[in-house]
């Protein structure tokens, strides 16, 4: 199979990702519960990786870095543990469900909820966005890349605008970390919500929030924490206060491997080779009659997404089609994008996302082109 859904998740790991797990689940206790050789070989583990992404994101401290097991969560925990009644927020069209539900859900709690539109090539408005801001407005928040479109935010201007009128900046780096440099304190972000899954190249079930020193979040859940054991309180220090109950210590052990994958591979590199592969698929594809594109593609910085439709076709019909006769994984549908499809008017149809990654190679994206060629051509 040729592997084009990435975005999704990164289906190829590092082999040292694979080994690490493996030899986790052979030796890891739980950490924090007791003190054996295997309860301190999981806490050694989960304390550099840690580090290892305090390091990677700019962070001031480590400690600020909760492990979660994917985005959603630490979207929720980030949403849900600052908001109030009263509150407003504002947001784009690009966001992912996972923005926009736990949004939807403190709406109908009394949160007012702004949502800025994007142009015609999916790029948010930022002016309407400053404009948007009110007395009451607490947060900003909005993805670095879009999962559809593959444009990217530039973050850091938004960020800047935020802190010049007092707000809290919280930025879903679903579609970045582990591609993209991110450095929360230049950036100007107060809280990162991160995943393991794609560009990090680590185990489903990983993820983690970052939260800037001196923001308390709610915890969106409380309960076993190895200190604090007689109070009735779950403890409040970071990052304690986000972690209840027993952390995904393997799936973190593949995590801490990956991100030394990252370091020794540099993640430029990779960025560059997937840019490469991404490329070479547009221009391939881009001349095709029939075929219309999504996104903007004057920016020469992207995140490795191709997402397009033939002709008036269902996407999924063209994805089934490319999966059955090419042995080509891509995503069809809405994919958790629903502002975002409306916006570009893919509603009913949906649309078909190509995302690459470095362990694709060029004889693969041809045969791609060649497949969408192919497709376009039949009556």
């Amino acid at each position: 199979m040729i592997y084009m859904d990435n975005a999704a998740t990164t289906m190829h790991k590092p082999q040292e990702v694979i080994d690490a797990v493996v030899n986790a689940m052979n030796s890891m206790g739980n950490a924090g519960r007791g003190a054996s050789e295997a309860a301190l070989s999981a806490s050694r583990v989960i304390y550099d990786t840690r580090d290892r992404l305090a390091e990677l994101f700019g962070a001031e401290d480590a400690r600020r870095i909760a492990f979660t097991s994917n985005s959603t969560e630490s979207l929720n925990i980030a949403i849900k543990g600052s908001l109030n009644p009263g509150d407003h927020v504002i947001t784009t069209v690009l966001e992912h469900n996972s923005v926009l539900r736990p949004l939807y859900e403190m709406e109908k709690n009394g949160v007012e909820l702004s949502i800025i539109r994007c142009d015609e090539k999916g790029m948010p408005d930022i002016s309407q966005m400053e404009a948007s801001i009110k007395e009451n407005t607490k947060m900003i928040i909005c993805t670095n890349g879009s999962n559809l479109t593959g444009n990217y935010v530039d973050v850091s201007v938004i960020g800047k605008m935020a802190h010049a009128h007092g707000l809290m900046f919280v930025v879903d780096a679903s579609q970045t970390a582990g591609v993209f440099p991110i450095n929360v304190q230049e950036m100007n972000i107060d809280i990162l919500c991160f995943t393991g899954h794609k560009g990090l190249l680590a185990p489903q079930g990983t993820g983690g929030i970052y939260v800037k020193d001196g923001i308390e979040l709610r915890p969106l859940k409380t309960g076993g924490s190895g200190i604090q054991t007689y109070s009735k309180e779950h403890p409040v220090q970071m990052p304690t206060a986000l972690e209840a109950g027993t952390l995904n210590g393997h799936g973190i052990a593949g995590l801490h491997a990956a991100l030394g994958y990252l370091k020794k591979e540099g993640i430029d590199n990779i960025r560059r080779k997937e840019q490469e592969l991404m490329w070479r698929f547009y221009n391939g594809v881009k001349d095709i009659l029939g075929v219309k594109i999504y996104g903007d593609y004057s920016q020469k910085e992207r995140c490795a997404i191709v997402t397009l439709n033939i002709g008036d076709y269902d996407s999924s019909e063209v994805s089934d089609e490319l999966l059955m006769e090419y042995n080509i994984s891509t995503r069809s549908g809405g994919h958790c994008a629903p502002l975002m499809h409306k916006a570009l008017g893919t509603v009913e149809q949906g649309a078909v996302r190509f995302s690459f990654s470095h362990y694709n190679t060029e004889e693969e994206v041809d045969a791609a082109v060649r497949a969408i060629h192919e497709l376009a051509e039949e009556p």
